[in-house]
């Protein structure tokens, strides 16, 4: 209860007894000795009015000031965009030239300024710190020109090894110029032309596990490099994928993914039927629900299906229930019995007679940018580093209209589907018509069979749990900063942070956070930081304070208008309750005039209890 409140409270329970004491005189009183009505009345009117004046004595009331402005100037703030005469105060980033009060954050300005009801912001935008501040005042902001460069982006934290990744971003005042994706060694792999409003898309292939740095390098439409950023990325080791191959007969495809998962680091099984029950390549495994349990995808062909059992069939379909993925193989003519089948997996199919062709789809020539993601070769098989990459041959698939409502991830060059998949209880079926991938690897394009069979397996094998990636809850859209505060949730109570210098830094929990389990952390040093949090261990990267200024800039300006967003255009005169730090002296008015009211009053009522005004004649009631 606040001072002002309890001081209410006080004097109201004593005009309520004092007009409970004037009522019981009145009451006790013999009938020739009452007061008349209106002196009754007058003088219990007076208990509160002297109560209500001494309370507006030791509290009066708030100042009706109109609006109040204030400038505030943060980075980047231009001079000629405010005017000479406004009341305005520089923050911390403001440059350093411009004239107005300094203050160390919008929160102290406040505090000299209690009057202000509206905020003008000017340049790059309000930190994080003042944000809260800010809240519950009108608001305009008067933004700065965006730096030339990266504007925002959504690089991966993490990838799987051997896997692809993707990198999506936009670029800002770079018209006609292009985006470059360097690997850990400098080699470029990728290489985009920037779009119309300044977006890009890149992709990378992760070839070594730990954390790694790549790079991504901007150019202007003469070809100058602008700006080069590194994209720290973590490359895991999942636990070895468990792959099932199933064929019903020895062809070039099976032969070449089993090179590519001795190469990936997938655990394969293969079994190859012959015909008349001989099968050839590993150990015949029983298709029962124990064994399915112990595989992460099972890849079959049509052929291979029809020769299962009608309890094989089942066990697959019960497994893929619980998180099994299974990939159809369509390399020939179904059968109307297969089609049936895997209608009940969720794949009606039309067509499928014929066999067309299928151009891979086109991407941009860049030679350098191949050579570098097939890498030097294997002994048996070296690559000159000026050897020119081969073609994509021209491959084949089977005429199957999959649905329209299968999520396709594979599409040829004409915009045909070749894979799809579909939810199946807790895991993935997925429908695959490429009969001759392998013939990517007798074109030298080796690197683009690895990727299609990665992401094949990616998409549809048994997902298994990973940690999550660290993330900045304080600034979502810009990264890890030296020097500013960062928030980490989701963490234990021994959660701890290695830094570069090898000092550890703890993590104490926010009592404020509740569920969340936020912690605050001031990184001093950039480069790779380590989150140690009971079994967990997550690296993760701090950039230098200058480094990105044009992430940070968009990362302040979006922060600064989803505040604008927020607050009311405008604030009533007066209709603020002084803020809890406003000094009550400046907020208030002054008290002097209520208190020569409440003692005109209180001495107006002594002079009337003890006047004779209002009382009855007591002496001609005595003689009567």
């Amino acid at each position: 209860m606040t001072p002002g409140l309890l001081t209410a409270v006080v004097l109201a329970l004593a005009s309520f007894a004092g007009m409970l004491r004037l009522l019981w005189r009145q009451y006790r009183a013999e009938p020739p000795h009452r007061a008349r009505a209106w002196r009754l009345g007058l003088l219990l009117l007076a208990q509160p009015l002297c109560a209500a004046l001494l309370h507006l004595t030791l509290f009066p009331p708030p100042l009706r000031t109109p609006q109040a402005e204030l400038t505030v100037l943060t980075a980047a703030a231009a001079p000629g965009a405010f005017a000479a005469d406004t009341a305005r105060v520089s923050l911390p980033e403001a440059p350093a030239g411009l004239s107005g009060e300094r203050a160390p954050d919008l929160a102290t300005a406040l505090r000299r300024h209690p009057q202000v009801r509206r905020l003008r912001v000017i340049g790059a935008g309000l930190e994080a710190r003042d944000r809260e501040a800010a809240q519950g005042l009108a608001l305009s902001f008067v933004p700065a020109s965006q730096p030339r460069g990266l504007l925002e982006w959504w690089p991966p934290q993490r990838a799987g090894l051997g896997n692809a990744f993707v990198l999506h971003g936009r670029a800002h005042d770079l018209a006609g110029g292009s985006a470059e994706l360097l690997d850990p060694a400098g080699q470029r792999i990728d290489r985009v032309e920037l779009g119309r409003d300044g977006g890009f898309r890149l992709e990378g292939l992760a070839r070594a596990a730990g954390p790694v740095e790549f790079a991504l390098r901007l150019r202007d439409a003469r070809g100058t490099a602008v700006e080069t950023l590194s994209l720290p990325l973590t490359v895991v080791a999942p636990p070895t994928p468990r792959v099932w191959l199933l064929a019903g007969a020895p062809n070039p495809e099976s032969k070449y993914l089993r090179r590519w998962a001795e190469d990936a680091g997938v655990r394969l099984h293969t079994q190859v039927a012959l015909g008349a029950g001989l099968q050839i390549g590993d150990a015949p495994l029983p298709i029962d629900a124990a064994t399915l349990a112990g595989f992460d995808l099972l890849l079959i062909d049509e052929r291979a299906w029809d020769g299962l059992s009608d309890a094989s069939r089942a066990a697959v379909s019960a497994a893929a229930r619980d998180g099994l993925g299974v990939l159809l193989r369509a390399t020939g003519p179904l059968s109307a019995r297969t089609r049936a089948q895997w209608r009940g997996l969720g794949f009606a199919l039309g067509g499928g007679a014929d066999a067309l062709p299928a151009r891979w789809p086109a991407q941009p020539r860049d030679e350098a940018a191949v050579r570098a993601r097939l890498g030097p070769g294997s002994a048996d098989a070296p690559r000159r580093a000026d050897q020119a990459p081969g073609e994509a041959p021209l491959l084949s698939r089977r005429a199957l209209a999959l649905p329209a409502d299968a999520q396709i991830w594979l599409r040829a060059a004409d915009g045909a589907a070749l894979a799809a998949w579909r939810p199946y209880g807790r895991g993935r079926v997925a429908v695959w018509t490429l009969s001759d991938s392998f013939r990517l690897v007798l074109a030298g394009r080796d690197e683009l069979h690895a990727q299609l069979w990665s992401e094949a397996l990616a998409t549809v094998a048994r997902a298994g749990a990973e940690d999550a990636p660290v993330r900045d809850e304080a600034s979502p859209l810009d990264p890890f900063r030296q020097y500013r505060r960062s928030a980490l949730c989701g963490l234990g109570d021994s959660a701890r942070v290695m830094q570069p210098d090898g000092r550890v830094a703890a993590l104490p929990i926010d009592p404020a956070a509740g569920a969340r389990r936020c912690a605050g952390f001031w990184p001093q040093h950039p480069g790779w930081h380590l989150l140690i949090d009971d079994e967990r261990r997550v690296p993760f990267v701090v950039r230098a304070q200058d480094e990105a200024p044009g992430l940070r800039a968009n990362e302040l300006r979006q922060g600064t208008w989803a505040l604008v967003r927020s607050t009311p255009a405008t604030i009533v005169a007066g209709a603020a309750p002084p803020r809890w730090f406003a000094p009550a002296a400046s907020a208030r008015m002054p008290a002097w005039p209520w208190f020569l009211a409440w003692l005109a009053a209180a001495a107006a009522l002594w002079w009337f209890e003890r006047s004779r005004l209002g009382r009855r004649n007591t002496a001609s009631a005595g003689a009567a």
